[in-house]
Formats: structure tokens, sequence, C-alpha cells
């Protein structure tokens, strides 16, 4: 699913001329919350129900180099979903040539923000999840 969609811009890139890690990590970060907003963890939700997300694990893979002017997009799919916890992975396309331009695999936790632990997922979360999982 198509989760982020947006310009690399000069102040993206670093001295070497192409975009810094941390921007990387930002455009991933804004695929997150749509993705999770596609599967019912709304900003609504988290604030009437005291929940929320945390990111336990991250991996990134960097394969081609951005630069400014080009424009990305971010495909999200679920790896994983289990009771407490979501497995996904970001593809970053540059849009002009279709190649890959970084990968990563993130494991998200759901929190009840008061006792500071992990909880269930609500079970139309859960479903959302899987039909997405089905889709492959």
């Amino acid at each position: 699913m198509l989760t982020y969609r947006g310009t690399v811009y000069p102040w993206h890139c670093d001295h070497v001329g192409h975009m810094n890690v941390m921007w990387y990590v930002g455009k991933f970060d804004e695929g997150t919350w749509h993705f999770f907003n596609a599967i019912g963890l709304t900003p609504a939700y988290f604030r009437a129900e005291g929940r929320g997300m945390a990111a336990v694990e991250q991996n990134i893979s960097y394969l081609r180099e951005l630069h400014a002017g080009e424009i990305v997009s971010v495909e999200t799919t679920i790896k994983e979903i289990h009771a407490k916890r979501i497995v996904f992975m970001h593809e970053m396309r540059n849009e002009a040539s279709g190649e890959v331009a970084a990968r990563t695999t993130l494991t998200a936790v759901h929190l009840d923000t008061a006792a500071r632990k992990s909880c269930v997922f609500p079970p139309a979360v859960v479903e959302a999840a899987n039909a997405l999982l089905a889709q492959g």
C-alpha cells in the first residue's frame, strides 16, 4: 500500500550531495503513521483509549542515492501481526527510475500509555492488519 509520496529537497542533502540518512528515516516515519491510520491506529483512537505505539527495532538498507528534486514514494507491507506487536516493511522508490532506494523493516509494540506497558491490539486492528497481510 502506498503510504508516502514526496520530494527530496536541497536541505535534505548532506555535504556529499545526496539525501542524508535522517531524512530517509523521517520519510519512512511519515509512511508509518499513514500505515497505522489505515489499520485503525488513528490519532483519535490513541487519544480516546490512552494508547500509543513504540518502535522497538528498525533495520535499514540504503540501496541507491537520492538527490534534490527527486520524487520518492514509500510502499508498506505487513510481515507479521501478533497480539501486541506488528512487523512491517517500507520500500522507498525513486519515482522516475523505479529503483528501490532504501528498505526498512520495523517492529512496533502497542502501548498502554498510562501503564507504560505493552497491551493487545483491538480486534478491529488485528482484522484490518490480517486483511492487508492476506493481500501480500
